[in-house]
């Protein structure tokens, strides 16, 4: 069977490893405009994050839905959040890094900040579908690594109640990046 624009996706799928190819040959130009973008100061790990975004098409087809976005929405979305864990990932090795073994030139020291920059202002944009209360307990549980009896805590509300508003958050804003051309796995 020849894979084409109509069937690629079925195929896919199906686990046919030429509809892979065939999104190679004819989508990838969508990751790397994206991942260009995202990652233009960091084109280190420009091969890998390729490789992660066609891995993820693979393995989360069965979550593409055509009636909510098209397909090249869906790889853009894939590619941007990809593009945005290996930023992150490059901060946290930043900061693990021993100061003592390694001399931050002030240009790696701009290029963490633009990072750290772009990496608040797009979790900035996610979480501002979450109601104000949902963000702080957000940024409370996945940005300062609390646990969920220091939030409980923190802010006066019960872990079975804590609990509920988590899940529909996430659900909320796994229906909202779907919504977006972005991809339900991987925990979005």
């Amino acid at each position: 069977m020849k894979i084409t624009e109509h069937n690629f996706v079925d195929e896919l799928k199906k686990g046919n490893e030429r509809a892979l190819e065939y999104v190679i040959d004819n989508h990838t130009w969508i990751i790397k405009t994206v991942l260009k973008k995202h990652l233009y100061y960091l084109m280190d790990f420009y091969e890998e994050c390729m490789n992660d975004c066609l891995l993820a098409i693979w393995e989360n087809i069965h979550y593409y839905n055509p009636q909510k976005s098209t397909f090249k929405n869906w790889v853009g979305g894939i590619a941007k959040y990809k593009s945005i864990d290996y930023m992150r990932k490059y901060l946290k090795n930043m900061e693990n890094k021993n100061i003592e073994e390694i001399i931050i030139e002030v240009e790696d020291q701009t290029l963490r900040e633009i990072l750290a920059d772009e990496v608040r202002e797009e979790t900035e944009k996610i979480l501002s579908n979450l109601s104000e209360q949902d963000q702080i307990i957000f940024k409370k549980l996945y940005l300062q690594d609390k646990n969920i009896d220091e939030v409980s805590q923190d802010m006066g509300i019960s872990k079975p109640i804590l609990y509920n508003r988590v899940s529909r958050g996430k659900k909320k804003l796994r229906d909202k990046i779907n919504m977006q051309g972005g991809y339900k796995g991987e925990g979005y």
